[in-house]
Parts: C-alpha cells; sequence; structure tokens
C-alpha cells in the first residue's frame, strides 16, 4: 500500500476510535479546560483533512481531463467528469465536490510534460493548508478574492497580499477573513467592482410559488444595494427594544403576559404584550407590513414611498471621481462608486471627516437633495421612469439629477427626473447622456447605437401625450 495511504488509514482508524468515544458520552467527563482543547485539536485534525480532500480532488480531476477521452480516469470508472467521480466516491454533494476542486486547483503544484515543477498558484495558502493553520472556508474567501483581482495586479502584489491574509487567518475567524480579502481585492484591482455590480444585479431576482397546502413558497437573491435595504428594514424592526409592528389580528389572540409595555402620552402603562413570533415570522411580517405601508402611503402621498435608511461610506474622492468601492452596512460584499452616486442621486449624503486612527473630526450637515413636493412634481411631468419603454409608476422609481450634483447641478424641478432602479443604475454606468430641453429631460444614445445623434424627450404622463 501506498505511504500516503497507510498514513492515512492508520490516522481514520485512531479518530474512528476516538469520534465512537465522543458519542458515548465520554466528552461529559472533561473538565472546561479540556474540552476547549478538545476543540482547538478537532479543528486541526479536521483542517489536515480538509487539505488531503481538496487535493485528491483536484488531483482526480486534473487525471479525468476531457482531453484524454477514455483514457481518463473519470471515464473509466464510468462517469463523464472528475466532479462526478468525486461526488461518487465520497458521497458528498456535487457543489461540494466542485468546490472542492476548483479550491485545490488553485493550491495544488505539479509537474509538466517534461518533468519540471509547477509551483502553486498560492503557494502561502497551500502551505498554511499543509500544516493545518488555515481551513478551506478562509482558504477558498481568500484564494477566490485574489483569483478575482489578478487580471490587473502584480504578481508582488498578490503574494504580499496573499502572505497578509494567511496571518491573518492564523487567528481571525473564516468571516472576518472574508472582509480583509474583500478589502484587498478592491485595493488591488480598483476597477473591478463596477463589471461585478452589474453581474449581481443580473443575477437578482425573486420567485412566488403556487399555493400547497395553503401557503405559497417563495424565494430570491439580492444584489449588495437591495440586501442592505432588506437587513436595515429587518434590523430594525427586529430590534428587542422595539414594541412588536405589523401583528396579525390572529397574533394578537394568542399573546401571553409579560413582554413590551404600552404607555400613554401621561407615561402611564396602559398595556403589556409579549410578541409571540419567531423571528422568521416576524422578519416576514414586516416585509409584508412594509409592502402595504408603501402601498397605503402610494394612494394618498403622491406616489412616493419611505425610505428604509441604510448607512454607505465611500472616500469623498472616490464618490465624485466615480471611481473604487462603497461599503453598505451588514453587507459584505463592496459596491462600485457609480452605485454609490445613484444611492446619493437619489437619497442624499452626508460628509464626515475623519482623522488617521478613524476619529470623527467633523459631521456634516445632511444634503436631502429632492422634497416630497419636488418629487410630486416630477410625477406629473414625467409620469413614471422617463427610460424609452419603460412601465413603472412614480412610486417605484428614483429622483435623478441630469447634472449630477457633485457637478453643481441644482436639486430642483428643472434638473430632475425619475427614473426607476434599474434604469437608474443603467444611466450612471453606461454611454448614455441625458440632459434637459425646455424644462424636460431628453436622451441621447452613444454613436454606435444612433449614428444621428438626436435628443430625444423622454416621459410619459398621460396628460400631455397628445400634445
Amino acid at each position: 500500500m501506498n505511504e500516503t495511504i497507510s498514513e492515512v488509514a492508520a490516522a481514520a482508524d485512531a479518530l474512528g476510535v476516538a469520534a465512537g468515544r465522543s458519542v458515548s458520552g465520554a466528552l461529559d467527563l472533561l473538565g472546561d479546560e479540556d474540552l476547549a482543547g478538545l476543540l482547538a485539536e478537532v479543528e486541526r485534525a479536521g483542517r489536515l483533512i480538509d487539505t488531503l480532500r481538496v487535493a485528491a480532488a483536484a488531483e482526480a480531476d486534473v487525471r479525468s481531463d476531457h482531453d484524454l477521452g477514455n483514457a481518463g480516469l473519470a471515464r473509466r470508472l464510468g462517469h463523464s467528469r472528475g466532479t462526478h467521480l468525486v461526488e461518487h466516491i465520497t458521497r458528498v454533494s456535487q457543489s461540494e465536490a466542485a468546490r472542492r476542486i476548483q479550491l485545490g486547483t488553485l493550491i495544488r503544484s505539479g509537474r509538466s510534460l517534461d518533468g519540471r515543477p509547477i509551483p502553486s498558484r498560492f503557494p502561502a495558502v497551500a502551505a498554511a493548508m499543509g500544516s493545518g493553520l488555515l481551513g478551506m472556508d478562509a482558504a477558498a474567501r481568500i484564494t477566490r478574492c485574489l483569483a478575482q483581482a489578478s487580471r490587473v495586479a502584480s504578481d508582488d502584489a498578490l503574494r504580499t497580499a496573499e502572505e497578509k491574509l494567511v496571518t491573518v487567518a492564523a487567528f481571525e475567524s473564516a468571516d472576518l477573513v472574508a472582509v480583509q480579502a474583500r478589502v484587498w481585492r478592491e485595493a488591488l484591482d480598483p476597477d473591478g467592482a463596477l463589471p461585478r455590480d452589474a453581474e449581481l444585479r443580473q443575477r437578482r431576482g425573486f420567485s412566488l410559488g403556487r399555493e400547497v397546502n395553503g401557503m405559497s413558497p417563495f424565494s430570491g437573491w439580492a444584489d449588495p444595494t437591495s440586501s442592505a435595504l432588506l437587513r436595515a428594514m429587518f434590523a430594525e424592526g427586529a430590534n428587542p427594544s422595539a414594541k412588536p409592528r405589523f401583528l396579525d389580528p390572529d397574533d394578537l389572540l394568542n399573546l401571553e403576559e409579560g413582554g413590551a409595555e404600552f404607555t400613554d402620552e401621561c407615561g402611564e402603562v396602559i398595556e403589556t404584550i409579549r410578541d409571540p413570533r419567531t423571528r422568521a415570522q416576524r422578519q416576514f411580517d414586516i416585509l409584508i407590513g412594509t409592502l402595504t405601508a408603501g402601498l397605503r402611503r402610494s394612494e394618498h402621498d403622491g406616489g412616493f414611498r419611505p425610505m428604509t435608511t441604510v448607512m454607505a461610506v465611500v472616500k469623498l474622492t472616490d464618490l465624485r471621481k466615480g471611481t473604487g468601492v462603497g461599503w453598505l452596512d451588514d453587507v459584505n460584499e463592496p459596491v462600485s462608486a457609480s452605485t454609490m452616486q445613484q444611492l446619493a442621486c437619489d437619497s442624499g449624503y452626508r460628509e464626515v471627516l475623519v482623522g488617521d486612527s478613524g476619529e470623527i473630526l467633523k459631521l456634516g450637515i445632511a444634503q436631502r437633495l429632492f422634497s416630497g413636493p419636488q418629487r410630486k412634481a416630477l410625477a406629473v411631468r414625467d409620469g413614471g421612469c422617463v427610460w424609452p419603454q419603460c412601465t413603472a409608476p412614480p412610486s417605484w422609481c428614483e429622483a435623478h439629477h441630469v447634472v449630477e450634483y457633485k457637478d453643481g447641478g441644482a436639486t430642483d424641478v428643472d434638473n430632475g427626473a425619475l427614473l426607476c432602479s434599474a434604469h437608474h443604475h443603467m444611466l450612471h454606468a453606461s454611454e448614455f447622456i441625458m440632459r434637459m430641453n425646455n424644462g424636460k429631460p431628453h436622451l441621447l444614445a452613444p454613436p454606435w447605437l444612433d449614428p444621428d445623434q438626436l435628443l430625444r424627450p423622454l416621459g410619459q404622463t398621460r396628460a400631455l401625450l397628445t400634445a
């Protein structure tokens, strides 16, 4: 038997004895310090096993290369590709098999056809995994982010980032390592966030299924900006000190004693109740309640919805230039500066002067930009999203500065236009140009799309369509 197989088999036998003892109640006899030590040793052993897993999976995939035809390992064992072979032998999910192969390929070192060694693409990660210092989660996030930045970053810069991140991973959780890996990625490739923004927006979606036993399933994917809005909404509504809101009448029948206190204007307690819902039920009710409140407001307030507050941080120079990235509260994936410009265009911003150590030196006045009455006037003039063929109503739209606010554009109706979120993003990220002509927005398409370069009037208010 091969030496490596013998060593792994012996280790597996020893671990099998320890695992059998642990599920038979032996851990009850451990003191607190011994249990903490066991957790650390078990994790070290697990990381070493994971290193063998990804290395073996990657090697199996290399030997199953499509170019090898029927001589490939997977084909000889009755499978069409390496992923299926790993899935069959290990009995893990296909996605887990693919994850192991992807990471193993990135850290793998091998030999060329003439026998010369081929170094690992990420040698520091490979060495840390081989010594049991780095687990799969952290390693996958480091290699993924640095691989994304490798299209423009130099080899020296990538090597420095890799070594720094491996050092951090030795004493921080995989989630914190992922955040730092994203920061390094943006520093190495400051222009990369914009195409990633577009890719993530293309993947957004929401689906509502048909009823099953009276309940309708729904699911979806949210891009970073939408995710920030949802998280802010849920976090504000799930605050433990907040009184129960958006309660269904049926929930009121199930309230038990104890819980939140309701007081009158004089501070006297008039009712004390407890929220009986689970966290998932509260979040669902917050979502539906917010949607309902927005629809009701649109009937009486010109079609404009209340905005959920989301903290969005970006360097002022990046915001003005439209380069670099910004960070949304409670969302780990950064967004491009152009997305931050879009948010500031509609919702305003506040300048904060920060010192070298991160201390706040000055907090500026909030720039709130378009007011409610101005939005109503835009709704009357534009009738909804002004983009050609778009039918989004005013309640779905954001107010856009035709001459950007950062470029000195005024916040008034003669410099504003309603755009739905998708077309607002498109305008900021594309070669289309919007201009005002006689108090109305006009659109200029790029030359490759409109060789005549004609300014085309925008707006769909029905009262003026026949003018």
